[in-house]
């Protein structure tokens, strides 16, 4: 990992990215048009997300400001292009690579419209990865392997604040689902997404 001295390293995505790799390269087209968690997205539009916020959040590690990190992901449904097969491994190879420099860390830089902290936007596009590698296996009757690194900065990002409220509109989050204590710690990461460990299609 690249290091510059006296900067700690940057963020590892690899072990998030291979995941997501390893689950689309199983997808088959009849499986697109399945539902997933996220109630708005089928699994068409759940790789379309997975796509734009690849290309958004290599953007933003770069500090390149423009339509992709300009834009809101809510803004429209997203659309999956035809060679997304091919197109997404390279990208998130790109993304891997542009967060492993310190510099993707430092002061301010932006994605989906909204200005925050290079660190902050890491452990964003960290969980994006890990929540949403979750939804297309569950949604595609894959198996699901998480790096604990992974989770755990999931578990830290997802825990709500005191003054957390996802019940409103425009919460990212819906409210966590109760689960067992001693429950999986990707069940309780997961449920801590507002999002059912059980979900299964047809639910």
């Amino acid at each position: 990992m690249e290091t510059h001295k006296g900067t700690a390293p940057g963020i590892d995505l690899e072990p998030a990215a291979r995941q997501i790799r390893e689950l689309t390269d199983s997808v088959d087209d009849r499986q697109l048009t399945g539902p997933t968690p996220c109630p708005d997205y089928s699994v068409r539009e759940l790789l379309g997300h997975l796509l734009g916020l690849t290309v958004a959040f290599r953007d933003a590690a770069l500090k390149k400001s423009g339509p992709t990190t300009d834009t809101s992901p809510d803004s429209a449904i997203p659309v999956l292009p035809a060679d997304w097969r091919t197109a997404l491994p390279p990208l998130l190879d790109e993304l891997v690579q542009a967060w492993r420099s310190p510099a993707a860390l430092e002061g301010m830089t932006r994605a989906g419209g909204v200005d925050l902290p290079g660190r902050v936007a890491g452990a964003v596009v960290r969980n994006e990865l890990v929540v949403h590698g979750w939804d297309l296996a569950r949604s595609t009757g894959q198996e699901f392997r998480a790096d604990e690194a992974c989770l755990r900065s999931s578990e830290v990002m997802l825990t709500p604040g005191d003054d957390d409220d996802r019940s409103g509109p425009g919460a990212i989050f819906g409210p966590p689902v109760p689960v067992p204590a001693d429950a999986p710690l990707v069940d309780r990461v997961i449920a801590l997404s507002g999002r059912r460990p059980d979900w299964q299609p047809g639910d």
